[in-house]
């Protein structure tokens, strides 16, 4: 075993030993929650109707959108997704017909239930319009306020 990451795994279960570490857990998956119960309120199809952890997989067919146009268009809102095939895809893995969505990231910038509401309706706002530049270029807009709010490093 190399001994970095041993040391990498002692810092993570020591950190997950902590009291904080149950507390974030818990708001990853209320973040994911709210997140996929907003798009759904959109007209997204979740697959399994919801979750009940930390990720989501949103079926895109019923959109008529690709997996790929969707993490292309999201990712021009600086909104980070991942294509992702859904149950009997009928598009190829290099296209997929949906996108995974993860809370981790947002919640450990500080996010809750509001800003995923909000998150969720800008994301469908791409969505909705995804070949509309101006849409994008307002969404981006509206990102990058939010992550002022929620900088990755504070001093």
């Amino acid at each position: 075993p190399l001994m970095h990451v041993i040391a990498a795994k002692a810092v993570a279960f020591k950190e997950a030993l902590e009291p904080g570490f149950t507390d974030y857990q818990k708001q990853v998956v209320a973040n994911a929650k709210v997140l996929a119960e907003s798009l759904i309120a959109r007209g997204y199809n979740i697959v399994s109707g919801g979750t009940d952890n930390h990720l989501m997989l949103v079926d895109l067919i019923a959109k008529g959108i690709t997996g790929k146009a969707a993490d292309a268009a999201l990712g021009r809102a600086n909104i980070t997704v991942n294509k992702n095939a859904v149950p009997n895809d009928p598009q190829s893995p290099f296209v997929t017909s949906g996108i995974r969505v993860g809370t981790p990231a947002i919640t450990t910038r500080g996010f809750k239930e509001d800003e995923c509401r909000e998150l969720a309706g800008l994301m469908a706002d791409v969505m909705d319009n995804i070949e509309d530049d101006a849409v994008i270029e307002q969404v981006k807009a509206k990102v990058l306020t939010i992550c002022r709010r929620f900088p990755v490093y504070s001093v």
